[in-house]
């Protein structure tokens, strides 16, 4: 669930921050701009394990800040493909189970990787497993906040880095906002 990535960066150290030790200025760096991000192909980013090596380090002239190149390995969250994991309901649609896992959201149960004969209950919002045993069928919900264990079957990364506008948006004046997509999903 958890791996170590070898990564490499170039880190801008702010002048007020030359009393400290260079290690500890470092680490909150990197910390401050990887820690809860998604790294396209990577995973979720959770925090710095060590700093294996540093470069020198170069100040430029009107900057005043000092620019070192960091060899470092970090705790990422990418779960191996058919891992068992165990989350809580955050939610239930059409499209499927939504599930937590307290520090990762994005994950989606389609109807047909739920235990089968599933449906949807449209007015209580939920999935039903309808369970066949020698005294009847029984209605099992997944009701929000349960706990659930799933295998992780595919993941999915979306670049979501910042582009230009296209000719077609520049040219309409609308002010609708585009749906937001998550950079990594994981589904069952």
């Amino acid at each position: 669930m958890f791996v170590l990535v070898e990564m490499v960066d170039t880190v801008r150290i702010p002048p007020w921050q030359f009393e400290r030790k260079l290690n500890d200025s470092i680490a909150e760096e990197l910390n401050k701009k990887l820690a809860n991000k998604v790294v396209y192909n990577v995973g979720l980013c959770i925090c710095l394990f060590d700093i294996t090596k540093l470069e020198d380090a170069y100040v430029f002239p009107g900057d005043g800040a000092s620019h070192t190149k960091v060899h470092f390995r970090y705790v990422v969250f990418h779960p191996f493909l058919d891992e068992i994991l165990i989350g809580k309901i955050k939610g239930c649609s059409p499209e499927g189970v939504h599930v937590s896992l307290g520090f990762f959201d994005d994950i989606l149960i389609p109807p047909e990787s739920l235990q089968q004969p599933a449906k949807f209950d449209e007015a209580e919002q939920v999935w039903v497993w309808e369970y066949e045993t020698e005294e009847g069928a029984h209605d099992l919900y997944m009701d929000i906040g349960e706990e659930v264990r799933f295998r992780v079957v595919d993941e999915s990364f979306v670049d979501t880095s910042p582009t230009g506008p296209s000719s077609a948006e520049a040219a309409s004046s609308s002010e609708e906002l585009p749906k937001k997509e998550a950079p990594y999903t994981l589904m069952d």
